[in-house]
Parts: C-alpha cells; structure tokens; sequence
C-alpha cells in the first residue's frame, strides 16, 4: 500500500519536479498538489492523504496555519515542513502547528525521502541544522514552566507543603522546621490562598503533580 501524499508548493516548477521523484519511489504516489495553504487543507479534506508535504511560505494561507488546521480537523494526517528558512519563528511555529517534521530546501531528495517513511512510520523528522533550533524551543518553554511553578510558593511554603502531604500535623511541621506552630499556619493559609486550594486533601494532591512528594493518595 502507497504512501498517499499532498505536496503544497507555491512554485510550480518546483512543485512539478518533487511529484515526479516522489512518484519514482516505490511505496509513495502524489495524490494531490496544492499552490497554497487553502488548496491545501482542501484536498486533505476531500482525498484523506497519509502525509502533507507543506511550504511554509505560501500566498493566501501560510503553511504553518494550513498544518494547524489540517492537524487538528485530522489526527491521522501528518505534515512535514519543506521551507527554505530555518529562521526560528518558522521551525517553532510548523512544529508548534502540529507538524511531524521540517526540512530544508536545499537538503537532498533522499533525506526527503528518508523523513517521508519516518514520519509515516509515526516518528518525528527535523534536518540536522533545525534539530538544535526544536530542542532550544523545548528547554526554554520547560524552563519557563518550571520557573513559574517555583515562583508560586517560596522555598520554606514548598518545605511546609511537602510535609503537610506526607502526613505530618502542624506541631510536628513546627518542630522539625524549628518555627512556630503560628508560623506553619501563616504558611498555610498563605499557600492555600497562591493556589487556590483550600484543603489538605487538595495540598497532598497538588505536592504529587509538582513532584514535591512521592507520596500516594
């Protein structure tokens, strides 16, 4: 069974060569070519191909809002990106899209080729000199949500926290961190009203999503 694929390029004689290659390959046939992004979204909804292979740059409807269209309307769709810019805003938006993978125009048909049977396969395919751009985006949004969360709660409301989830009363909390039962309370209170939690039982449950404890419910 063929590898049903889109192919969305603006560039005509760019777009007539691909289709002749990819049909050359055993296993993979063009089954519609799209100059637009809104061509494109069409045809994947009328002929349900395996994957798109998707410009970035296209008149009327760019390829990174076609890719989020198309992969949310379809989860079985998969798109690669084919773009000459590796410029970050473009690998971060295709991939941020929902795009399984991105290439560079200038790389070679059979890398192409390459990504089209990983990407079909279920893998996610980036060109070498995009791969440092996907996992810079992925370690600054991971840090940034990390951030946040210990922004929330100071360092002594997570130690009080912690204790509160596994169990400890509040005299006991007071005496293990050396400060007032008073002072435990405060903390509470304070981290309840940060939060938005107002019970215990929604503490403990919130200290094991942030990883605080490993204690189980």
């Amino acid at each position: 069974m063929n590898i049903r694929i889109i192919l969305a390029e603006d560039h005509k004689i760019t777009r007539e060569g691909l289709v002749n290659m990819i049909n050359d390959q055993p296993g993979m046939e063009v089954a519609g070519e799209a100059g637009n992004g809104r061509e494109a979204i069409h045809l994947a909804r009328e002929l349900a191909p395996d994957l798109v292979i998707m410009d970035v740059t296209m008149p009327g409807l760019n390829g990174i809002d076609a890719t989020r269209i198309i992969t949310s309307s379809s989860k079985n769709i998969r798109v690669i990106a084919l773009s000459m810019y590796s410029d970050k805003q473009f690998v971060q938006g295709m991939m941020q899209a929902g795009a399984s993978g991105y290439l560079l125009k200038d790389c070679a048909f059979d890398e192409l080729v390459q990504a089209v049977r990983a990407v079909f396969k279920g893998d996610t395919y980036l060109s070498p000199g995009i791969a440092g751009i996907v996992v810079e985006d992925y370690v600054s949004r991971l840090s940034k949500s990390a951030s946040s969360v210990s922004s929330i709660l100071t360092i002594r409301e997570r130690e009080v926290l912690q204790l509160i989830s596994e169990g400890e009363s509040t005299r006991h909390i007071a005496a293990k961190l050396a400060i007032s039962v008073k002072t435990v309370e405060t903390h509470r209170r304070q981290m309840m009203g940060k939060i938005g939690i107002r019970t215990v039982a929604g503490l403990t449950k919130y200290a094991i999503r942030e990883g605080l404890t490993s204690q189980h419910l």
